[in-house]
């Protein structure tokens, strides 16, 4: 290994400073990211790959450089075919020795889930006190799962990071949506229709229309094939197949039978692809609604997608998206929000059952039409007298707000734009 391999990393260590294009825009991110920097233990991020990690940690360091020497930071790619021959520990060793023998360390690993025995070194370092600050990285939903979870319990805090929220959105936009005018709103339809389309992984956000498409396709291959296939060594074309389905039928409820009607694969096999898809966030399956966790896991899950950019690319295309893109963006606003959704149905359908935190139970439909059929209210209210616990009653408009019978009508994207 040599010094000059590690100052391509850290231009900061000659600059002083990082570099403008790394640190990007600035996005609204959970505050506690930048308060846990100073507190010893270790930061761990996840999501999906692109989705603004490595930006963020970019802006991390920016801050440290507010307060700290250039060489105390060691930032490290380990998608890097150099680095990825050595271990962590000397990686880290070698830094000590040329760069910081005694000083405090902030150091960064990012995508570090392609490391052998990295909880390992990470527990180890912990455990005898170095004095060192540690911030990982990885497209791993599971990241701190299983024995991971068990090595670091107590040493680690971690956040999850998602694709641009539509507010954000309209900020990378610089669309004003404090004060609401009628061309304030058309502007806010208009960047609706956008986010729908293309979803809203950051990069993809300012290239043009043509680029926006090859750089999705990417993003998917790099996902599956880095993510998934090289991970878990299956089969590249099988687990594709798997994916294009279910990202095809958003907002549709899928069973594992109908899978391997459909696909061919084994009940076994598609159990596991999808457990692979939805620990690298490109599938966010939505289970049914019951008291009973027997009933529910007997009943089917309704499948969506991360980002609809991506669903776009690679699933092929029906004449009555929208409603179903909406869906799916709400779908993940919903995560976004650390909410606890179901869907429900029985001689109707309710998207979405939000278990909350006092134990009451929200209820959404999504329409993104301001023509409400009456099947969106007659299962809204099915529900509610199915379930004394049920509090709210809403359906998400195009543009239609009022409260009529017991449901509030909302505006999808006044509802996305909500703190």
């Amino acid at each position: 290994m040599k010094l000059e391999h590690l100052s391509s990393w850290n231009p900061w260590w000659a600059t002083k400073d990082v570099p403008q294009p790394l640190k990007g825009v600035p996005r609204t991110v959970n505050p506690l990211i930048f308060k846990f920097l100073p507190e010893r233990e270790i930061i761990a991020l996840t999501g999906v790959r692109r989705c603004g990690k490595t930006t963020i940690i970019y802006q991390m360091i920016d801050t440290l450089l507010q307060t700290h020497k250039p060489y105390q930071i060691l930032y490290i790619n380990l998608d890097d075919e150099v680095l990825k021959k050595k271990s962590l520990e000397s990686i880290y060793l070698f830094y000590r020795e040329h760069k910081n023998p005694d000083e405090k360390a902030f150091v960064f690993f990012d995508e570090i889930q392609s490391m052998p025995a990295w909880e390992k070194f990470l527990k180890k370092q912990y455990d005898l006190h170095e004095n060192v600050k540690f911030v990982i990285s990885g497209s791993s939903a599971n990241l701190l799962g299983g024995e991971f979870a068990t090595l670091l319990t107590g040493r680690n805090v971690t956040f999850t990071m998602y694709p641009l929220s539509f507010r954000e959105f309209l900020e990378f936009s610089k669309v004003e949506h404090t004060t609401i005018t009628t061309s304030i709103k058309t502007k806010i339809l208009h960047e609706l229709k956008h986010y729908l389309e293309f979803g809203g992984f950051p990069e993809i956000y300012f290239k043009d229309k043509e680029l926006k498409k090859v750089l999705l396709k990417q993003y998917f291959d790099d996902i599956l094939y880095k993510d998934v296939v090289k991970q878990y060594n299956v089969n590249a074309k099988k687990v594709t197949d798997l994916a294009v389905y279910l990202l095809t039928n958003v907002a549709n409820p899928f069973t594992i039978r109908k899978i391997r009607n459909v696909t061919g694969l084994s009940i076994d096999s598609i159990k596991d692809y999808i457990s692979y898809l939805e620990d690298t966030f490109l599938a966010l399956p939505l289970n049914h609604f019951s008291y009973s966790l027997k009933q529910a896991s007997q009943l089917p899950r309704k499948s969506y997608a991360l980002d609809c950019g991506l669903r776009n690319i690679v699933g092929f295309r029906f004449s009555s998206d929208s409603g179903r893109l909406a869906e799916n963006v709400v779908r993940v606003e919903l995560l976004r929000r650390g909410k606890e959704v179901y869907y429900w149905k029985d001689r109707g359908e309710v998207d979405f059952v939000i278990k909350e935190s006092d134990n009451g139970l929200t209820a959404i439909n999504v329409t993104f039409t301001d023509k409400i059929e009456k099947r969106e209210t007659n299962s809204l209210h099915d529900l509610k007298a199915k379930f004394k616990k049920v509090q709210r009653l809403i359906i998400l408009t195009r543009d239609r707000e009022e409260q009529k019978e017991g449901i509030e009508y909302v505006p999808l994207w006044k509802w996305l734009l909500e703190k």
